[in-house]
């Protein structure tokens, strides 16, 4: 699961720090209002060193999300995607998943920042499966959550804000306390939006439906990577509005995300769909083999941490 392990360094505001010392106090802004922004990344052991997944359109996203919140990141995407090839290796980490996270420090503490400093920070960590190494393998259950996913016109949700996740947050507990691994949220109108941390699809007669971005969901890197990746290999993927039902007599269902890869889903609100089926298992394999530096096709997706040297 998502435990933190400690590592030796942390990249905070253009040093690298102790892990034990990168903290900030107690009176930021970002801890109070949930004012950042955030990232969720994978770096992954391949023949050729370890890779990082899509790192520039990650970092991409971490400025397109704090512009919607009109934060001003005080550090290039080149020069975080140089700090991140950076981190993985002083930490010396053959995989990992990497944290960048950017919020308004210490200064006033009304509700607009004013004078507050924009902090910024990159963490990386070993991270096995999110959801565990079973769900990957025989699927999860996941509860359709009796929280409504905010719509965009309240918080934008093409901005992955640390605030907004109090969001998902409630609705995995409320799924967990039901013995399910993960929730599904719907939209106001009642159409499927996504997960607490992952995007969904679902199979059926052969065909892949997974929801617009028009129900407010995060524009998912790894859901815009499997959409292309199942085109190549021949399968139609329709982006249409999903309700309950098309859930609970797919032939198929899988969620995506950075943390969760491409997890099966066996079950909903108790519903059986079953053991992972054949476009699942292909769509999975596939990106793995992606993701692990196997499949030369998709290399440009693929950015490689250069070795520390040391000295002689």
């Amino acid at each position: 699961m998502a435990e933190l392990h400690a590592t030796e360094k942390i990249w905070m505001n253009g040093e690298f720090v102790d892990w034990a010392d990168a903290t900030v106090h107690v009176g930021v802004h970002g801890l109070h209002y949930g004012s950042g922004v955030f990232e969720g990344i994978r770096a992954y052991e391949t023949p050729k060193g370890p890779a990082v997944f899509r790192l520039t359109d990650h970092l991409q996203r971490l400025h397109d999300s704090a512009r919607l919140i009109r934060m001003k990141i005080p550090y290039s995407v080149d020069e975080l995607q140089r700090a991140s090839l950076e981190l993985v290796a002083v930490n010396k980490l053959p995989s990992c998943y990497l944290r960048p996270i950017a919020f308004y420090g210490y200064g006033s503490l009304g509700v607009p920042p004013r004078d507050n400093p924009v902090c910024v920070a990159l963490m990386c960590w070993p991270w096995g499966t999110y959801l565990g190494e079973e769900g990957m393998v025989r699927g999860v259950r996941a509860k359709v959550s009796t929280w409504v996913r905010m719509p965009s016109n309240v918080i934008p949700h093409a901005s992955k804000a640390t605030g907004i996740y109090l969001n998902s947050m409630l609705a995995v507990q409320e799924a967990a306390l039901g013995g399910y691994e993960e929730a599904i949220l719907l939209t106001e109108k009642g159409y499927i939006a996504d997960c607490s941390g992952e995007n969904v699809f679902v199979v059926k007669d052969g065909v892949i439906y997974t929801p617009s971005l028009e129900t407010g969901i995060l524009h998912g890197i790894t859901r815009n990577s499997l959409i292309e990746v199942a085109g190549s290999l021949g399968y139609e993927v329709r982006v249409e509005n999903l309700v309950r039902a098309d859930l609970y007599l797919a032939d198929e269902m899988f969620m995506t995300g950075t943390a969760a890869e491409v997890t099966p889903v066996r079950e909903v609100d108790d519903y059986l769909i079953g053991d992972p089926g054949p476009v699942t298992l292909a769509l999975q394999h596939a990106y793995l083999e992606i993701v692990q530096g196997r499949d030369e096709r998709w290399s440009h997706w693929l950015e490689y941490v250069t070795p520390v040297r040391t000295e002689a």
